[in-house]
């Protein structure tokens, strides 16, 4: 097998520069989704497992190559947009607990920076159908 030239490789690397932004049309872009979440509530012995509607998908973010102490850098991430809460009734509560909890469905998305307040903008965060509690899952929601 013989060496590649230096000027294939060269022409090939400045190719895959040029095209990197087309690449970016494959990825998926921020909308809502269907999404298995999960909700508990301290107190209650179960936790119940649905699907509704999450943001998800690509947002174009850049890194600079010089990073300014004077500057900030803001990296934008899909998130809600558009939402309404929806409130749903957990089961087998003990009296004194109240049942009920509060989720955000996603009504549309945007690329945004992130809002704590609604998001999860962890690198590493748990899986949104994670549960501490015994899983009940509800299917016809």
């Amino acid at each position: 097998m013989s060496p590649v030239p230096a000027c294939t490789l060269l022409t090939f690397l400045s190719l895959c520069h040029l095209l990197a932004p087309t690449w970016a049309v494959y990825l998926q872009p921020c909308e809502p989704i269907n999404q298995t979440i999960s909700v508990e509530k301290e107190g209650c012995p179960k936790c119940l497992v649905f699907q509704t509607t999450t943001c998800s998908g690509h947002c174009i973010t850049k890194e600079p190559v010089y990073k300014s102490p004077l500057s900030m850098l803001y990296q934008h991430v899909c998130t809600y947009r558009g939402v309404r809460y929806e409130t749903i009734r957990l089961p087998d509560c003990p009296r004194g607990v109240d049942p009920h909890v509060t989720y955000p469905v996603a009504l549309s998305c945007s690329c945004g920076l992130c809002t704590m307040d609604t998001s999860d903008c962890t690198i590493e965060s748990l899986q949104p159908d994670f549960c501490i509690n015994q899983r009940t899952l509800l299917f016809d929601y």
